[in-house]
Parts: structure tokens; sequence; C-alpha cells
């Protein structure tokens, strides 16, 4: 595998190289709380993506979610509708809200877990990347293998996906 360490590889010939050679690397979180990036790994995550961002306070529930990290310019965000305001949108309204603020907002717990630069990010920063209450790992995996990431109370693990009834 010495060639996925060639610095001139992008993250997506990585990933052809490892589906070539039959391995898939999968990001979990290993302890109880949940996957999160660090502000540390968000950032650097943009960075790989050529992404611009501009990183905002976010008050909400006491400070403790970190910076909002947006995607747009101040002058071309979504505003936040007041708790009223939102009560009074139809269904409709609301929908739309949410999937224009989901495009305007980078939010690390959407991320394809398999995603090459994900996985170049916990590599690159270790436990650094890790954010408050996550201890992320990459996990090897077979490349042919249909996977789900199964979890108990944000302790996560990579399943082969089955079929189940209930």
């Amino acid at each position: 595998m010495k060639a996925l360490e060639d610095p001139e590889l992008t993250a997506d010939q990585k990933q052809l190289l490892n589906e070539i050679q039959g391995v898939r690397y999968v990001v979990i979180n290993t302890q109880h709380g949940g996957f999160d990036l660090s502000n540390q790994g968000v950032r650097r995550y943009l960075e790989i993506k050529g992404l611009e961002f501009w990183a905002e306070e976010n008050n909400r529930f006491g400070g403790l979610v970190g910076p909002r990290y947006w995607l747009v310019p101040e002058e071309q965000r979504l505003n936040d509708p007041e708790a009223t305001q939102w009560h009074s949108m139809t269904l409709t309204e609301r929908q739309q809200h949410n999937q224009t603020y989901s495009q305007q907002v980078f939010c690390a717990r959407e991320l394809d877990r398999d995603d090459p630069v994900l996985v170049q990010v916990i590599r690159e920063l270790g436990s650094e990347a890790s954010g408050r209450h996550a201890e992320l790992k990459v996990v090897e995996i077979p490349a042919d293998v249909e996977w789900q990431i199964e979890e108990y109370d944000g302790l996560e693990w990579v399943a082969e996906k089955h079929r189940t009834w209930s």
C-alpha cells in the first residue's frame, strides 16, 4: 500500500486505488457520545475540499455546540425566523427553510463516513480531529461489503447490511 502514501495522489485517486485493492476505509466513533469533528477537523476538511467558509459563534444551547460554519457569505445567508414566525409557517415553508439552511451550513454529521477526505483528516489530525464527545477512528473493511454504521449511545461499529424483521 505504499502507493497510497504518495502525496501527489488526490483523495479521490486514493479512494479508487483502495477499491481496486479491495479495501474501504470508514470513520467511526469509538466512545459513547456520538460522531463529531472538532473545530480543527472541520476547518481541515473544508480546506482540503477547497470550500470557502465563514465561522460564526453559535450561542444556541449555551454555546455548547461550537461555531456554525457557513458556506455562503453573510449577505446570502438565510435568516433564522423567530419562534413565533416558525410556528406560523406552513409545513412546506418549514421544509424549504430547512433544505436551504442545510445547503448553506456545513454539518459534519451528514458526511459519508467513507468520504476519502474525512478519512484523510482523521489520519492527519489523529485525536485532534475528534469532537467534544467523540473519539474517531478509521476502520478498514473489504470494499465489496454492503455496510452500515450501527451504534449504541453514540458508540459505533461497522456492520454488514442484512435483512431485519420485527
